[in-house]
């Protein structure tokens, strides 16, 4: 019986705060924070988590508060949210966590400009800028406008006079020519 009157007051609270009552609202995220983290902390691993997915469900309570039906029970509700949150942040870690890879040592840097060239790959800069000059008028204004200086679609269809799919076009086909003139070393057409 004491879940139910539970359920019956936090439904209450919340259709006064549906209401526009302040006072009720913010008793009811009073009461609900300890139940939420009693939820998220059934899926949940460690400490830090627990606290950020709650967090991340009452954010999500507010932004949906006006979705709860007053004559439906609260908290089959609100712990569909807080399953589905907790479910959010497990899949947004196991992205994380697969992406991520152990170093062993950090790698020594200095600060002197000789030390940090990369001397064993790609990045001799008159090379790209021989090879960039040599591309047709559309593809180096293309290639200038969105990967040099980082214009939008939108911004370098205005600026050149192109349209967006001809932009998408000439700097796909630029690119193209770039990564095989510098693959073969060469600044040059004769690549």
């Amino acid at each position: 019986m004491a879940a139910e009157d539970s359920d019956a007051h936090l439904s209450a609270l919340m259709k006064s705060a549906q209401d526009g009552d302040n006072a009720a609202y913010a008793a009811l995220l009073r009461l609900l924070v300890p139940v939420i983290t009693r939820i998220v902390s059934r899926q949940c691993r460690s400490g830090l988590e627990v606290d950020d997915v709650v967090q991340d469900v009452l954010l999500s309570l507010h932004s949906v508060r006006h979705t709860y039906d007053p004559s439906r029970p609260f908290m089959p509700w609100l712990a569909s949210i807080a399953r589905h949150r907790a479910t959010d942040a497990q899949r947004r870690r196991g992205r994380v966590t697969r992406s991520e890879s152990a170093v062993p040592e950090l790698p020594e840097t200095f600060s002197g400009d000789d030390s940090n060239k990369n001397l064993d790959g790609p990045g001799d800069a008159e090379l790209l800028k021989r090879a960039i000059a040599d591309l047709p008028p559309g593809q180096r204004q293309a290639v200038e406008l969105l990967k040099l200086k980082e214009l939008s679609l939108k911004e370098a269809a205005s600026a050149s006079g192109m349209t967006v799919a001809a932009l998408k076009v000439a700097v796909h086909r630029g690119l193209k020519t770039l990564r095989e003139r510098l693959a073969s070393g060469s600044g040059d057409g004769n690549a």
